[in-house]
């Protein structure tokens, strides 16, 4: 298959397995093709039956256009974000529906070896329920940065016993499926960027929690830069914390100022009683003032980091996701920062906002990313070519 005409299949399986397209029309003005093309394409992959027609849908002013769905669709993926001390797991199903949510204790200090097991069991447990034949997939959001070609995370900063761990082989061995693995900010842009318009093709998401991390939607799709480090806010230099050493050996990173886990230690250093971002933010909600004074001050820190990136890369959107975008004061006081900083060219249309899909982003793009790897190497089987480029 030309590389040309695999490269546009990949981004049919995507836009349909996310739930962002399901017409010809649609998929057409997406990708800025010709409807032609698109028409010609998506028959090649009704002909491997990688796609089906169901029903028509009506269009205004045209006849009922045929809607698309991935073949075999009823086929589903387990997906997992991991926390500290949680993870957060459910069914993500082709065209971005989330089931079976649902929170339970993971030890990530713990190390993988003996956190995983539980975990597996928690999952197998959600295929047993929904038909272990149609399980097509499996997806783990970390927080950590991910080395996706083998599949490893690398050098984690809160996952003692993680660092090089072959986390999608030792699944993949478990489940006998497709393993897709992606960090946190990363699996959240892409659950985040399904449910937005389709206008907004440039994108930023910022997860603020226990640390820092940056999701980009470049054109619509992931950007992972030159080795996958794209959006790796967490460690550009703020002069207010030039003297607080960071886990990656240098001073004065963003996280050592705006994470969660920052506001732990300046509190405590406060004389307040917190052991967790969830305690900074059952203060931060009763209007304590020394808390809500600390989170304000880390979405200034914030803002003014993101207000660079902004500049320079002039999104449609910034979504704020984590546990520390459900304070307000937080929030104004990254938009602040943003109004404040940036041109007031690159602010005009600018959205600030939310997610949508606020906890459940990360948990829905992992299992997109799930569902991609498994199309390729569905495409892989078929027809010899991946036909799109696996995401891990």
């Amino acid at each position: 298959m030309p590389e040309k005409s695999s490269a546009l299949t990949a981004r049919i399986l995507e836009l349909l397995a996310s739930g962002q397209a399901a017409t010809r029309t649609e998929l057409a003005e997406l990708l800025g093709a010709a409807p032609s093309t698109v028409s010609f394409a998506v028959g090649k992959l009704v002909d491997y039956g990688l796609v089906a027609e169901e029903g028509t849908r009506n269009s205004t002013g045209g006849r009922p256009r045929k809607v698309l769905r991935l073949g075999g669709s009823d086929g589903y993926a387990v997906a997992a974000e991991l926390g500290g001390k949680h993870a957060h797991v459910g069914v993500v199903h082709p065209g971005g529906g989330l089931t079976d949510v649902s929170t339970v204790p993971f030890a990530t200090a713990a190390g993988p070896e003996a956190a995983l097991p539980a975990l597996v069991e928690t999952l197998e447990g959600l295929a047993d329920r929904h038909g272990r034949a149609l399980l097509r997939g499996v997806g783990l959001c970390l927080p950590g940065p991910v080395d996706v070609e083998p599949g490893l995370v690398t050098l984690p900063a809160r996952m003692p016993g993680w660092n090089r761990f072959p986390v999608r082989d030792w699944l993949q061995e478990r489940f006998g499926v497709p393993v897709a693995i992606e960090n946190d900010a990363n699996c959240m842009a892409v659950g985040e960027h399904s449910v937005r318009p389709a206008e907004h093709r440039q994108a930023i998401m910022v997860k603020a929690g226990s640390g820092i991390g940056a999701g980009v939607i470049a054109d619509g799709r992931l950007y992972r830069g030159g080795s996958g480090a794209a959006g790796e806010i967490t460690h550009v230099r703020v002069e207010a914390g030039h003297d607080i050493p960071c886990s990656c050996g240098n001073t004065g990173c963003l996280e050592t100022v705006a994470s969660g886990a920052a506001l732990v230690r300046t509190l405590r250093e406060r004389g307040l009683d917190v052991a967790s971002t969830e305690d900074v933010v059952r203060l931060a909600s009763d209007a304590d003032p020394e808390a809500t004074r600390a989170v304000r001050q880390a979405g200034r820190y914030l803002g003014q980091v993101l207000a660079a990136n902004i500049n320079f890369f002039n999104p449609d959107a910034v979504y704020l996701g984590g546990i520390l975008s459900t304070l307000e004061p937080f929030v104004a006081a990254v938009r602040s920062q943003l109004y404040e900083g940036c041109h007031p060219l690159v602010t005009e249309h600018l959205v600030i906002e939310r997610a949508l899909l606020g906890a459940d982003a990360g948990l829905a793009g992992a299992g997109q990313f799930a569902l991609q790897r498994a199309l390729a190497e569905a495409m892989q089987t078929v027809t010899g070519s991946s036909g799109m480029r696996s995401p891990t």
